[in-house]
């Protein structure tokens, strides 16, 4: 089964609901080129693959069990018109970073992430012994990767041999790294599963650090909780599922995964009532927005917040009763993230003419270098 098998329709979301092209790349590929790079790196059957097709196109879990192993490096464009723009580049089980052909500095020098993947129901031994020579070889090209290891497939497992584990691993890891002599490199650990919430809720960590407005959006985010009485407020792509900003206070597993099910609740809706008799209206856009009462007196409320992007609160019922100031403080809130983006999108457009001059100026040093050449070659 190669990756371009698609079926008509992957889970609740339709084939075409995905991600399509950022709105202002009309004027060339410089955007795309400078989006950071996320790594999943990993022993062989470990499960990255199948990381890649669950988190980032909604394939059910069942089916990761007829794919095939990677025998190439596979790159997936994750490009949208908001906040998560990024690629993914899932490398074989079988990579020989000794191996001449093997250019180090391009696969690590544009890498803002690098996730690698252990099976924690497996002998882990040789995984550590491979996390250490990628984290090596990684870390000598572009120190400031972010470095996280998924240990996967921790589902039917109990709590105890997770924590063991995780624990086990990250000692083995540590100690390794410091006898290499990296004290300074940091690795976060993450129990992950494809079969619950909690590869999402992982993922969604190792996004955040690759957005530079994350502060803002975070304060953002505190503000319209404080000013509405909200209990929680998270900031979902709609697509993947994964949340690239929430509020300061900590977050429950299981209040995640009910926002992640609302969020399936409002596009199955959308599909079925709003884009089967017209395919031109998107299944998601400005006018989306959904109330669920739960039977613990607290209230689900969903926001589009644009194409790509929802605010998802959990509420007390009490202070819901005052919907018309939540509401009042959601344009605000989605004013301002729209001020975010475009300052964003002003900064990205910035910097690429900044390079284009840079390029420009190389050219015409070289264009009067080369005619005073051939002027001096005419004299002679």
């Amino acid at each position: 089964m190669s990756y371009q098998d698609e079926e008509e329709q992957v889970g609740s979301f339709p084939k075409d609901f995905g991600y399509g092209d950022f709105e202002h790349e009309s004027d060339g590929n410089r955007v795309s080129d400078d989006k950071p790079r996320i790594l999943l790196m990993g022993l062989r059957r470990s499960g990255k693959s199948s990381i890649q097709k669950v988190v980032f196109h909604k394939m059910s879990p069942n089916e990761t069990l007829f794919l095939e192993s990677t025998n190439k490096i596979v790159k997936d464009d994750i490009n949208n018109n908001s906040f998560v723009q990024f690629q993914i580049w899932d490398f074989p089980g079988q990579i020989d970073f000794f191996d001449p052909t093997f250019d180090s500095d391009m696969i690590f020098g544009g890498c803002g992430a690098l996730v690698f993947v252990i099976d924690a129901q497996d002998d882990y031994v040789e995984a550590l012994t491979k996390l250490n020579q990628t984290v090596t070889k990684a870390y000598k090209v572009n120190p400031r990767i972010k470095f996280e290891v998924f240990i996967h497939k921790v589902d039917g497992v109990s709590d105890d041999f997770k924590m063991e584990s995780q624990r086990d691993i990250h000692s083995r890891a540590t100690d390794d790294l410091l006898d290499a002599g990296l004290e300074g490199v940091h690795l976060n650990f993450h129990l992950t599963s494809i079969y619950d919430h909690s590869i999402f809720e992982a993922f969604s960590k190792v996004v955040q650090k690759l957005i530079p407005q994350l502060a803002a959006l975070e304060n953002l985010l505190n503000l319209f909780i404080h000013n509405s009485g909200i209990e929680k407020a998270f900031l979902f792509d709609v697509v993947s599922k994964i949340y690239i900003a929430t509020d300061a206070t900590p977050v429950d597993m299981q209040s995640y995964e009910l926002c992640c099910d609302m969020i399936d609740v409002v596009i199955d809706l959308s599909c079925i009532y709003g884009s089967r008799d017209n395919p031109d209206v998107p299944a998601f856009d400005n006018q989306s927005s959904s109330i669920i009462k739960m039977n613990n007196s607290t209230v689900l409320y969903l926001r589009e917040v644009n194409k790509f992007l929802a605010l998802v609160c959990i509420i007390r019922e009490e202070s819901f009763s005052r919907q018309g100031v939540i509401d009042y403080n959601f344009l605000c809130f989605r004013e301002a993230i729209t001020q975010v983006f475009e300052l964003r999108f002003k900064h990205q457009k910035l910097e690429a003419i900044e390079q284009d001059s840079d390029n420009l100026e190389d050219l015409r040093d070289f264009d009067r270098e080369d005619v005073i050449s051939s002027m001096k070659r005419f004299q002679d």
